[in-house]
């Protein structure tokens, strides 16, 4: 048997201004569930890895990092082993799944919310991106299952011609801005390219399932 096939044990369930929120385990992973939608996992991490690897790798500079989405840790992670990055601000809406990552998930990240060059911020994304003046080298985000399935109907702001044009004023020029999605959405793609012009897209298999999605812009 494997972890797939192994009953939940809920660790916590509990409500929030967002609706329902859950942690559980798995076998040896975690899982949390969003108002009954699958949000995340501990099972590999490597698209949510690959999210901020990809644009460490094409940004001119990476000092600044935004991340969109605290998860379990990965993304916040990845960029942290980088000696060139000096900031990480991580962005999270939810207080729950930032009490989960600095106790039970804590180890998952090698506990990456303590380390001194992370910046946290509890706030929605999108309305903390038309309120900030701070512009970034590398802007990761993951804060839905990508721009075809929103955890919630109001983040729909970040993926439009609105969203996106203030995504650009944020990134400093020679950046990379990317995204995570469990879908290819081709109608997403050619927006970014109306935007931004050249998009790369990542296929990233999955041990079980459909692949996740990374789509890279760099800002020129």
């Amino acid at each position: 048997m494997n972890d797939y096939d192994v009953p939940v044990e809920v660790i916590e369930r509990a409500e929030t201004l967002c609706g329902e929120i859950q942690l559980q385990r798995r076998g040896k992973h975690f899982e949390v569930i969003s108002n009954g939608t699958f949000l995340m996992a501990t099972y590999n991490g490597e698209s949510e890895r690959l999210l901020v690897r990809s644009a460490l790798n094409h940004a001119e500079s990476c000092e600044s990092v935004l991340i969109g989405g605290l998860g379990v840790g990965f993304s916040l992670q990845e960029a942290l082993k980088h000696e060139r990055v000096r900031t990480v601000t991580v962005v999270e809406i939810e207080q729950k799944v930032i009490e989960w990552n600095r106790s039970v998930l804590a180890p998952v990240s090698g506990h990456a919310l303590s380390h001194p060059k992370t910046k946290l911020i509890h706030d929605d994304l999108v309305k903390w991106l038309f309120q900030t003046d701070e512009t970034f080298d590398l802007i990761c985000l993951d804060i839905d299952n990508g721009p075809d399935w929103k955890v919630f109907d109001a983040n729909g702001t970040l993926y439009d011609d609105t969203g996106l044009a203030r995504l650009r004023s944020r990134l400093k020029p020679g950046g990379c801005l990317t995204f995570w999605s469990a879908t290819p959405s081709p109608e997403f793609v050619v927006r970014l390219e109306r935007f931004y012009g050249n998009v790369q897209t990542f296929e990233v298999p999955q041990q079980s399932g459909v692949p996740d999605y990374i789509f890279l812009i760099q800002n020129g």
